[in-house]
């Protein structure tokens, strides 16, 4: 039986220790050969032959492409967690190329000689498929607690799991025997058997007893990849491996050799050969080409979205797949949509845009960095866009500064890059936080006061629209599209490339101050009054949370000054050491790239939803700092923040970019448990506000759309979504569609 897996070809070379670089030398031959696989036999006792893990290491670091494998790992002397790690940390060191191959054992003299019980062979079996439980157990960091199982031979009690693979890892399995043939089908990725251990018809059945056994599971044949190591032959070698896979469904064939000629004779003649004449023999009798994705992961798929449709070539992800659980959520948000779709250029955005028209029943997200507080980055059941590929940055004109930028690149990234020239662009406070979101709806950072907004940097822009077209605005091309991108560009399409000009910034001074805030009224004014009266080369952030039982309240204070003088430094810090006792202080000379270093940009996986409300005040008054301690004493949140803005951010008329209400001197931002009650208590912060930051704003109150905009503002974004996105295919983020044009 034919199961349609595409041919690949490997070696399976000896591990000799007498010449220790042969193995490593005859990997990378292989590897130019362009075999796609290596593999080494292992045998811990044997003390002629290398440790097969050390080496597999070792062969990674010097190859690049070729796939690595044990053929087949001995598991009573590899212990299954231990191993878990290992083979982990191999596939994560290798960029995804380790495979495992699994054997139960079988010289059971040398293994009692290495310390290990000798087990019977149906002992061996339930050993190696306890192993399978444990590593599997192990791999799965998607499942919280730890991993714990319990077998005859083999658990784990609350172990914690991890690392996770950099992909999912095959288990393939060397079996003859019946036993071992159906913990293959049950259990297994692929079965590698050797030729030479075979009789006339062992293939055929073979194939029989494992599919048997998948099918009793509910699995698909086709998932069982069928391996085979094989030996040189001279004549007819073509034919006979084509043979083997029409007829027994091999679809990887492993040369056993140590000749560096016939190992570049296998990956360079052979392998074309055999895949050219089992093509035209498939077009001929309509073979059906395997399905990658499991059965059980298929039967995850949403009725209502066209799976078999998704534009060709892109890389998605379904519900099922090994990296469902690092794309279905985000840092605050827990979600499970039907399909993530991951481009790697406009014109693959586009292709996704043009996917998602035909799905309009779906909600739709969009995603760079996965934060998304306000915006919807995920949702239950529809399409998420993630354009973590778009990651480019690169430096497209020195003398002005200007730089090209992804919107799946990170912030930390940027400021990285940037940091190599000198430069910087002001851009939030966190370095995880995507690139797209934050430079289409404002982006108030460390260094807002004194070189304004991210969005004030922006020159130019590619952004993908409803229809799917391309285009790329400026002040000149389209300037109404343009001024619409900078402050509510998630309502227009998708942003797929950012031209900045960006600034130079060397040193900087960055403190880290905590404050005793019992009298909270009066700290709070008095650093409000501070930052007005503070220099522009000063940006600071303010963070309370509730209150501790028997302790004073403390507030933290960060600040950034932009300058490398320590003097200037501490003269512009000294106002806020007026303000109240500190409890604690850091003060250090560092750089933009160092503060924005502080993040994991790793897999995300949030639960719930976040629940925020946000305001923008130009003066942080009595009444308000009043409504801010009630808040808090109210335990509606647990985080409160205010960030400074004005200065740089207030030379920008309000009218010259969709985000408005510039004149405001601070941002605010309250997190809470439960929307009523934030909504409750936030009553009296919205008093004092004249608008809000979208970014910050997770409530989906029909008004809130009213204050983010101011009636002008709001018309003219109106007219050009009418105009870019009239069916309102964007609509999960901020929507505009709907919403009526303010009354004249």
């Amino acid at each position: 039986m034919d199961y349609g897996h595409p041919l690949e070809f490997g070696a399976f070379i000896t591990p000799a220790a007498a010449r220790p670089q042969d193995p490593v030398l005859l990997a990378e031959v292989a590897e130019q050969a362009g075999l796609d696989l290596v593999t080494y036999q292992d045998h811990p006792y044997q003390p002629a032959f290398l440790d097969t893990w050390t080496l597999m290491s070792f062969v990674a670091a010097r190859t690049d492409r070729i796939r690595i494998a044990p053929n087949v790992l001995n598991v009573p002397l590899r212990p299954p967690a231990v191993t878990a790690r290992a083979a982990a940390s191999l596939d994560l060191l290798s960029a995804g190329r380790f495979e495992l191959g699994l054997g139960a054992g079988g010289f059971w003299d040398a293994i009692e000689a290495m310390g290990e019980p000798r087990l019977t062979p149906g002992e061996a079996v339930t050993a190696l498929e306890e192993a399978i439980d444990v590593i599997r157990e192990l791999w799965d960091t998607s499942t919280r607690g730890g991993a714990t199982t319990d077998g005859a031979f083999h658990h784990v009690h609350g172990a914690k799991r991890g690392p996770r693979p950099a992909h999912r890892i095959p288990i393939h399995i060397g079996a003859y025997k019946p036993r071992m043939l159906a913990l293959t089908g049950r259990k297994g990725d692929g079965w590698l058997p050797s030729l030479g251990y075979l009789k006339p018809g062992d293939l055929a059945k073979g194939n029989a007893a494992i599919d048997a056994a998948a099918l009793s599971v509910g699995r698909d044949v086709r998932e069982i990849r069928r391996l085979l190591n094989v030996g040189p032959v001279q004549d007819g070698w073509v034919e006979q491996l084509a043979q083997l896979a029409l007829d027994d469904g091999i679809g990887t064939f492993i040369v056993a050799t140590d000749d560096p000629q016939l190992l570049q004779r296998f990956g360079e003649e052979i392998a074309p050969a055999v895949r050219e004449q089992v093509a035209r023999e498939r077009r001929a009798q309509g073979t059906v080409v395997a399905t990658a994705r499991s059965a059980q992961a298929l039967s995850l798929r949403h009725e209502g979205i066209a799976y078999d449709d998704v534009p060709a070539g892109m890389r998605t992800i379904e519900p099922g797949d090994f990296d469902y659980a690092d794309v279905s959520s985000t840092y605050m948000r827990g979600g499970s949509p039907g399909i993530v779709l991951q481009p790697e250029s406009a014109d693959e955005v586009a292709a996704a845009v043009h996917y998602a028209a035909r799905h309009r029943a779906r909600p739709l997200s969009v995603r760079s960095g996965g934060h998304g507080i306000s915006g919807r980055s995920t949702n239950d059941g529809g399409l998420v866009i993630d354009l973590r590929r778009l990651s480019g940055i690169e430096v497209i004109d020195p003398e002005r500064r200007l730089v090209r930028i992804g919107p799946g690149a990170r912030w930390m990234e940027v400021a990285a890059v940037l940091g190599e020239h000198g430069w910087a662009l002001s851009s939030g406070d966190y370095g995880a936080v995507g690139v797209g979101g934050l430079a289409t709806a404002g982006g108030i950072g460390w260094l807002a006061r004194e070189h304004g907004l991210t969005i004030d940097h922006l020159r130019a822009a590619e952004i993908v629209l409803a229809d799917g077209s391309t285009r790329r605005v400026d002040a000149a091309s389209d300037p109404d599209l343009f001024w619409a991108i900078r402050g509510a560009g998630a309502s227009m399409g998708i942003v797929t490339s950012f031209e900045f000009e960006v600034d130079e910034v060397g040193e900087v001074g960055f403190a880290q101050l905590a404050f005793d805030a019992s009298d909270l009224e009066g700290f709070l004014t008095g650093w409000g009054a501070a930052m007005e009266a503070a220099p522009r080369d000063l940006t600071s952030f303010l963070i309370l949370g509730g209150r501790r039982a028997g302790q004073p309240r403390v507030a933290y204070v960060l600040a950034v000054v932009d300058s490398p003088d320590p003097d200037t430094i501490i003269e512009r810090l000294q106002p806020f050491a007026q303000l109240a006792p500190l409890v604690g202080q850091s003060v250090q000379l560092t750089t933009y790239p160092r503060i924005m270093a502080n993040a994991d940009i790793g897999p995300q996986h949030g639960v719930g939803e976040p629940v925020s409300r946000s305001g923008l005040v130009d003066t942080v008054t009595p009444s308000f700092a009043s409504g801010v301690e009630r808040m808090l004493d109210s335990g509606a949140t647990y985080f409160f923040q205010i960030r400074s803005v004005g200065g740089a951010v207030a030379d920008v008329a309000e009218d010259a970019t969709a985000y408005a209400h510039r004149a405001a001197n601070f941002s605010v931002v309250a997190f809470g448990q439960q929307g009523a009650a934030l909504d409750a208590a936030w009553d009296a912060i919205a008093q004092e506000s004249r608008g809000l930051y979208l970014s910050f704003e997770s409530s989906e109150r029909p008004e809130r759309i009213g204050e983010a905009f101011p009636p002008a503002t709001l018309a003219r974004l109106l007219e050009v979504k009418r105009r870019v996105d009239p069916t309102g295919l964007f609509r999960d983020n901020f929507p505009l569609s709907g919403v009526e044009a303010p009354a004249a």
